[in-house]
C-alpha cells in the first residue's frame, strides 16, 4: 500500500512575498533625499538601467565571498520561506522540484520530469541518487512527507495556499509522486518551482524537531548546507561537496545582516562585503561611481504600490481611493524613492508577467488603465464629493530603505494637498515583515508601501490576492465576479486562453485600486572587482544563484 496525504480539509494560507514629516508636495522628497544625509547620491537614469539575465561568468573557484542581507531571517524553515531575507538564502540550501531559471523559465529541478497525463493529474519523476546534506537518500518518501508540513495547520506555513485544490499527492513508485487535483490547476506546476516545491528529508525534519530552521542541519539537497548562525550577525553557508548538479564555485558563502541602509553600502564600498541583492535606492549612484565595482540590473517582476489595508474606514470609498491615486506624483518618487531605476506605471502587474500574450490581450490588460499623471484639482473634488476632507488615515513606513520611506512620504504628501491627514507610524525593518503575517502588527494602520515581487512568470500570482479570502488580501475586499474570474483562469492550462482571462481580472483590480499602484522596479545587484556570476533577476528567490558566484579574474583565489 502506498502512502497518500489527503490535502482536503486544511485551511489555506498563501505566501508571503518589501518619518514624522509633513510635505506639502511630493516634489519636495527631490529636495529631502538631497538633504538626508551626506553624501549626496546622483542617483540613476532610465537611460542607464539595462536590464540583463547575469552577471559576467566566473572565471574560477574562491574561498569564500561575503553578502549583505536586509534583515536576519527569524526562521530558514521552508514552509515559512515567505520574503526577500530568507529565500535570498535558502534558494541556495533547499532545491524544488522543478526550477526557476535566471531567464525566468521553468526547467527541471529535483524533478527529472513532469508530466499531466489528465487536466487533473501531475506526475513528477524523481532524479535518483540525489543526496540531502545529511547522508540519506532522496526518495519520494521525502516529497510526500515535504509537502504535508505545507499543509500542516501547525506549521501556519506560508504557502498552504497552493495546495488548496490538491486532493492527494501519493507515492506511485520509489521515485515517483503523482499529485491529484480536485480541479484544473494552472498554477500548482508552477508554483513547484518556488518554496512550495521544496523537498527535505524526512528523517533529517524529524530529527531537528522543534528546532528546525533556526540551527543546525537544514536537511536539504542544494549545493551549500547551513553551517554557523550567528544570530543578528551573519549565517554561513559551507559548500556541499555531494552535491547531484554542479558544484559551487565558492567554498563558503557568508551572508552578513546589516539592517542599517547606509551600513549596506558602506560595507560594499569599503570591501567588507563583495555584494548584495536589494540594493538600497539612495546609493545607486555612489555604487556606480565607486570604481569598486559594478552595479546591475535585472527583471523583477516587481511593482511598488500602496497596499490598503483597511476598508472600514475612509479608504472604502472607491473616491477617496482614486483621489489618493490621482494625487501621487510617481514620477517624483521614482526619482527620489528609486533612485531613477524604475517606471511609473498605474499597473499591478509587469509586463514582463505577461510575456507572450497576444496583442489584444495586452491592449485589454494595458489600454484601458487610469493615467500615471497627477491631477491634484480633480483628486481635491473626489475628496470633497467624498465627505472626506480632513480625516484621518495611517500609513506605516520604515527605514529598509528609501523605496518604503519617501514612498510613505509621498502618500502623506498627496493626502495633506487634497484635504487628508496622513499621520506615518514607523516600524523597525524586522518587524516590518510582521506586517504580511500579523494581523495584529496591521491594527492601526490604513496602508503601507508593498513591493511586490511575482514568484512565478504569470500575472496571476498578483492579481490572485483580491480574492475573497485570500491571505493577502489584508483589507478583506470580497467580489464574486472577481473571485469567478480567479476560478476560471486558475482551470485554463493554455497560456493566452488563461492571460485572456487575467487581463479582464487586471482591469477590474485597477478600476477598485484594491492597492494602489506606483511604479515597475528592476532587481539591482552589485558586485564587487573579485567576484562575479550571479544572476540578476528576481529569479534569485528559488535558483541556488550563490553556487554561480566565483572569481572574477582566472586563477584567482580568496
Amino acid at each position: 500500500m502506498t502512502p497518500s496525504l489527503p490535502f482536503g480539509s486544511r485551511r489555506p494560507r498563501s505566501r508571503r512575498g518589501r518619518i514624522a514629516v509633513t510635505t506639502a508636495a511630493l516634489t519636495s522628497l527631490l529636495a529631502l533625499a538631497a538633504c538626508s544625509g551626506p553624501p549626496k547620491d546622483t542617483g540613476v537614469t532610465g537611460g542607464e538601467v539595462k536590464l540583463s539575465a547575469s552577471t559576467p561568468p566566473a572565471r574560477g573557484e574562491i574561498d569564500s565571498f561575503s553578502w549583505a542581507v536586509y534583515a536576519e531571517p527569524p526562521t530558514l524553515d521552508y514552509t515559512l520561506a515567505f520574503d526577500y531575507p530568507q529565500n535570498t538564502i535558502l534558494s541556495n540550501v533547499c532545491e524544488s522540484l522543478m526550477r526557476w531559471t535566471p531567464g525566468l523559465t521553468l526547467e527541471p529541478g529535483l524533478a527529472e520530469k513532469a508530466s499531466n497525463p489528465d487536466p487533473t493529474t501531475w506526475v513528477y519523476d524523481l532524479r535518483s541518487g540525489v543526496r540531502f546534506h545529511d547522508g540519506r537518500t532522496m526518495s519520494a518518501d521525502d516529497v510526500v512527507y515535504s509537502f504535508g508540513r505545507q499543509t500542516d495547520p501547525n506549521n501556519a506555513a506560508a504557502w498552504a495556499q497552493t495546495f488548496q485544490n490538491v486532493a492527494s499527492l501519493r507515492k506511485t513508485g520509489p521515485l515517483q509522486v503523482t499529485v491529484k487535483l480536485k480541479k484544473p490547476d494552472s498554477q500548482f506546476p508552477q508554483y513547484m518551482a518556488t518554496a512550495a516545491g521544496v523537498v527535505a528529508s524526512k528523517a533529517g525534519v524529524e530529527a531537528a524537531g522543534k528546532n528546525y530552521g533556526t540551527t543546525g542541519d537544514l536537511a536539504c539537497t542544494g549545493p551549500y548546507k547551513l553551517g554557523t548562525w550567528s544570530k543578528g550577525q551573519s549565517i554561513e553557508l559551507d559548500r556541499f561537496d555531494g552535491y547531484w548538479g554542479t558544484r559551487a564555485k565558492a567554498k563558503k558563502a557568508v551572508f552578513r545582516v546589516l539592517t542599517d541602509p547606509s551600513a549596506r553600502t558602506n560595507a560594499m564600498l569599503s570591501g567588507d562585503v563583495d555584494g548584495g541583492y536589494l540594493i538600497p535606492t539612495e546609493s545607486y549612484g555612489r555604487l556606480r561611481d565607486s570604481g569598486v565595482g559594478t552595479l546591475f540590473f535585472g527583471e523583477g517582476l516587481s511593482t511598488v504600490n500602496v497596499n490598503i489595508t483597511d476598508m472600514k474606514g475612509p479608504l472604502g470609498d472607491l473616491r477617496v481611493r482614486k483621489a489618493l491615486s490621482l494625487a501621487l506624483d510617481r514620477s517624483g518618487f521614482v526619482k527620489a524613492g528609486l533612485g531613477g531605476a524604475g517606471t511609473a506605471t498605474s499597473s499591478l502587474t509587469t509586463r514582463a508577467a505577461w510575456a507572450g500574450a497576444s496583442e489584444p490581450t495586452l491592449k485589454t490588460a494595458f489600454d484601458t488603465l487610469p493615467p500615471t499623471a497627477q491631477d491634484i484639482e480633480k483628486a481635491k473634488a473626489l475628496i470633497k464629493e467624498a465627505g472626506a476632507t480632513g480625516r484621518t488615515l495611517t500609513v506605516a513606513t520604515s527605514s529598509i530603505g528609501q523605496d518604503v520611506s519617501l514612498l510613505a512620504t509621498a502618500v502623506q504628501a498627496a493626502g495633506t494637498q487634497i484635504g487628508l491627514k496622513i499621520n506615518l507610524k514607523t516600524v523597525a525593518p524586522n518587524a516590518f515583515t510582521a506586517l504580511f503575517t500579523d494581523p495584529e502588527a496591521r491594527e492601526g494602520i490604513d496602508m503601507f508601501p508593498l513591493t511586490y515581487y511575482d514568484s512565478i512568470t504569470d500575472p496571476l500570482d498578483l492579481l490572485q490576492n483580491f480574492k475573497t479570502g485570500a491571505y493577502m488580501n489584508f483589507a478583506g475586499y470580497s467580489d464574486k465576479e472577481y473571485d469567478s474570474l480567479v476560478e476560471r483562469a486558475t482551470a485554463v492550462y493554455p497560456h493566452d486562453e488563461r492571460l485572456k482571462i487575467e487581463a479582464e481580472l487586471q482591469k477590474r483590480a485597477a478600476e477598485q485600486l484594491l492597492w494602489i499602484p506606483v511604479a515597475e522596479w528592476p532587481t539591482a545587484v552589485f558586485l564587487n572587482k573579485k567576484i562575479t556570476g550571479a544572476p540578476t533577476t528576481i529569479a534569485y528567490m528559488y535558483y541556488p544563484w550563490a553556487a554561480d558566484v566565483g572569481a572574477a579574474e582566472a586563477g584567482a583565489t580568496r
